[in-house]
């Protein structure tokens, strides 16, 4: 089946069960083959667009108004946009925003990144949910020249992200050190002032934020590539280790972040993960992971805290998930989601080994979850305080 609009299309969006979806195309032109998610975000395209872990997908925006605030370098998690398009309900508008340093439609075009407005993204999303997250092939051409059969073709020879290890391909190329902080009113992104903790930040596919949140709690970053080793690691005699979001399959991933983890873990160091590393950690401690029907995409997902009853609303982009049924004993699950129960958040006992699937600090609650940050320093202090022996 196939939705036509009245005028003649621009883009193309083939799923790979034959399904085909027309709208007109913005950004920049040609095709691109990928899995198909939605994100229920009312705020943030760009910085979903340039976040790490959305690597090998195409995002569905359920909210109709993107591109309204125009784009700027500010709002960018990483250096290019990382998600391989975009699918809206209506084309961008001309940016309202104070704040707007150029248009999205530019922004994409001059990023190499394809997109499609006039969608019915409901049906689309509805088609996600009951199905699952489909493989597509995204096109655009000016002169609405699509070979149909050949995108359906396309999106069913993409090999999925299960058993791909994404993380080689965002992580960065060398380490770096990091001091920016979050953004404050009015000066906006200042280095860090006072820096009390050394932390590695092994980078799986880091979003900025993380690195400027990290720096607030008083942390000196230094950032390493995601197939730094323990060795590595340690060579940079860190009171605390951060393992950081990013894209593809956990369980690839971990053939290499897997052995590195636990020889850190035979360290009494502060260990804090997000996302990706939440997975990382989970795996290493002994746990399994699984992919998910639809994943969870958006800035409204409620997360019971089951240590102190508290519900955080919080940020959330993951296909696979901790099965928390394989916990090891000794490992608690501390946080839930509150729309399926699928694990969110795991804690070594007696130990400060600690991971969330969510993300901290994309402040949708608005800082409901910034709490997570300022233990991991306080954990830090707490062991350089400890009498030695």
């Amino acid at each position: 089946m196939s939705q036509s609009p009245s005028s003649r299309p621009t883009a193309c969006l083939a799923l790979a069960d034959g399904t085909v979806f027309y709208g007109r195309g913005f950004g920049a032109t040609g095709q691109t083959v990928a899995e198909l998610c939605f994100n229920t975000a009312m705020t943030g395209y760009q910085e979903i667009m340039t976040d790490p872990s959305y690597a090998g997908q195409v995002v569905t925006f359920t909210f109709p108004h993107i591109g309204n605030v125009g784009v700027t370098p500010e709002d960018d998690e990483t250096a290019d946009p990382v998600a391989a398009g975009m699918v809206v309900k209506w084309d961008p508008t001309a940016p309202s925003n104070w704040r707007a340093a150029g248009t999205l439609t530019d922004w994409l075009a001059r990023r190499g990144r394809i997109a499609i407005g006039g969608v019915d993204t409901r049906r689309l999303t509805r088609a996600i949910r009951q199905q699952g997250a489909p493989h597509v092939a995204l096109a655009h051409d000016p002169e609405g020249n699509f070979d149909i059969a050949a995108l359906v073709e396309a999106a069913r020879a993409f090999p999925g992200l299960e058993g791909r290890d994404l993380a080689r391909d965002v992580t960065c190329a060398q380490s770096y050190r990091w001091d920016e902080m979050r953004w404050r009113w009015p000066e906006g992104y200042r280095p860090q002032d006072e820096a009390r903790h050394r932390v590695v930040a092994v980078d799986y596919g880091a979003k900025r934020n993380i690195l400027r949140c990290l720096a607030s709690a008083g942390c000196e970053v230094t950032v390493l590539p995601a197939t730094a080793t323990a060795e590595e690691v340690l060579a940079h005699d860190p009171d605390g280790v951060f393992l950081s979001n990013g894209p593809g399959d956990p369980a690839a991933t971990g053939d290499y972040a897997v052995p590195m983890i636990r020889e850190v873990l035979e360290r009494d160091l502060p260990v804090f993960g997000i996302c990706l590393g939440h997975q990382m950690l989970a795996l290493a401690l002994g746990a399994r992971t699984v992919k998910m029907n639809h994943g969870h995409h958006g800035a409204n997902h409620p997360v019971k805290d089951l240590e102190t009853g508290k519900v955080e609303i919080t940020s959330m982009n993951h296909g696979f998930a901790v099965d928390g049924q394989t916990l090891p004993e000794g490992v608690a699950e501390t946080h839930v989601s509150l729309f399926d129960g699928s694990n969110c958040g795991i804690r070594v006992a007696g130990r400060p080994v600690y991971s969330v699937q969510y993300h901290p600090e994309a402040s949708p609650g608005p800082q409901d979850s910034y709490y997570l940050f300022e233990r991991f320093a306080a954990d830090m202090a707490a062991r350089k305080a400890a009498p030695a022996g």
